[in-house]
């Protein structure tokens, strides 16, 4: 099965009606898609009480992929000041996962690295303490640096990823030098598969000294052409893999909901167990 979604809830204006307020977008968003990033984790570990909030406001079969905290990922240069040591990090995030894990709503943990996560082999190490701190909880690997896929490194990457259940997190975004990585479609789960749309602008893919370069960065709109490439790759890869995760983050210009919206009906998918859609009566 394919699922198509977003990364967060908030700013997708283009779904709500006008009169749905920021506290009730998550329920109004699950009308639409099954499955949502949640990337307030990245930069904090949430409470518990937020994703109780969140398990509730959406329906049985909906999905949550959470974004790994930055300081697992190496993000947070320099001291962290919340905690004492990794192991009570990485604890204090499992626990915040408790209300997606017995609502049965976790669809995964996505670990992002940054672009200078080189592949080197104390990063291969640090890797194997990810997955050991995680435990039985599934995760997805992401990686910001081409030395992952080179020539020299590709197989063995990917063959690492299948010995440790990394869920590979398939991503297309510009080709932009050492901080961006090719589209690579292998799954290395047999079940699930992820696919992160970044967006294809080249220009401001490496722009972090500009003020507004996150805005910049996934400012993209897919054409009809670029999907209908991924649609073929889709479904190669549902031969690889059980399940395959599509989640849109181009929104700098709102263009994410849109591009999801036209992709899901390229790829003719109705979507079951949706909640119900609010109307604009006036």
């Amino acid at each position: 099965m394919i699922y198509i979604g977003l990364t967060g809830w908030g700013d997708h204006h283009a779904l709500y009606p006008p009169q749905v307020k920021p506290k009730d977008k998550l329920q109004e968003y699950s009308s639409h898609f099954p499955v949502v990033e949640v990337d307030s984790s990245f930069y904090a570990i949430q409470p518990v009480k937020n994703a109780q909030k969140w398990v509730k406001e959406t329906p049985e079969n909906f999905r949550f992929i959470v974004k790994a905290y930055q300081g697992m990922t190496g993000h947070q240069r320099g001291e962290e000041k919340h905690f004492s040591s990794k192991t009570e990090m990485f604890q204090a995030f499992k626990d915040s996962l408790q209300p997606y894990i017995e609502a049965n709503k976790l669809g995964m943990v996505l670990f992002q690295f940054p672009p200078w996560f080189t592949c080197k082999k104390e990063n291969v190490d640090y890797l194997r303490y990810c997955k050991k701190q995680m435990e039985d909880i599934p995760v997805a690997l992401e990686f910001r640096n081409q030395s992952w896929f080179t020539e020299q490194f590709n197989n063995q990457t990917l063959s690492f990823m299948k010995e440790e259940g990394w869920i590979h997190s398939i991503v297309d975004e510009p080709q932009a030098g050492d901080g961006s990585v090719p589209i690579i479609p292998v799954a290395t789960d047999e079940k699930t598969t992820l696919v992160r749309m970044h967006g294809r602008n080249f220009y401001g893919w490496n722009k972090p000294k500009d003020e507004n370069w996150r805005e910049v960065r996934y400012l993209y709109h897919y054409n009809e052409q670029e999907l209908l490439e991924w649609k073929e790759r889709l479904l190669e890869l549902n031969k690889q893999s059980k399940d395959i995760v599509v989640l849109f983050n181009n929104n700098s210009g709102g263009d994410a909901a849109e591009n999801a919206k036209t992709f899901q009906s390229m790829l003719g998918i109705e979507f079951e167990g949706l909640a119900p859609r609010q109307m604009d009566l006036f």
